[in-house]
């Protein structure tokens, strides 16, 4: 059996993640998830990732890293998340979500986030925190770019 890719983006700004909750299909309506899709035939999981990022919260994203892992989602189905940070646009339920809410990493226990989802949530906030740490910030202000930086400095990679 061949299994499809389901890509998410757990988009960080300012300091937090982003939450989408499902109000389709019915048996997933109400639960929180990283939003994201279909990986479609011949298109790579990162380009799957921008356009359904825009497509579904009319928004520009850049990913970054993929998260470790990957989590059955039903037969032939396979959930792959990445770190993404928000380029421009101002995230809007348009299509399978009925509400969004920007959680700091403290705060993501406060939804009922999707099973397969959950492993992806606390890892990116366990990223998310140490960045910020990092920055040597836990204002909820911070930018992302200042994130990156961080994340750059401390691996030792050159900045953009």
């Amino acid at each position: 059996m061949d299994v499809r890719v389901v890509v998410a983006g757990a988009v960080f700004d300012r300091g937090r993640l982003l939450a989408a909750r499902r109000s389709a299909p019915p048996e997933l309506a109400g639960r929180w998830e990283l939003p994201g899709g279909k990986v479609e035939p011949g298109e790579h999981p990162e380009a799957a990732l921008v356009r359904e990022l825009r497509e579904e919260l009319g928004v520009e994203a850049e990913p970054l890293e993929r998260i470790p892992g990957e989590w059955p989602l039903k037969p032939g189905l396979v959930l792959w998340v990445w770190t993404a940070r928000l380029a421009s646009g101002r995230p809007r339920p348009l299509e399978d979500h009925d509400a969004l809410r920007w959680l700091a990493p403290d705060e993501t226990d406060e939804v009922d986030w999707l099973p397969q989802d959950r492993p992806a949530v606390e890892e990116a906030a366990r990223m998310l925190a140490a960045d910020l740490r990092e920055a040597g910030t836990r204002e909820p202000d911070l930018r992302e770019p200042d994130i990156q930086a961080a994340r750059e400095a401390r691996e030792g990679a050159p900045g953009r």
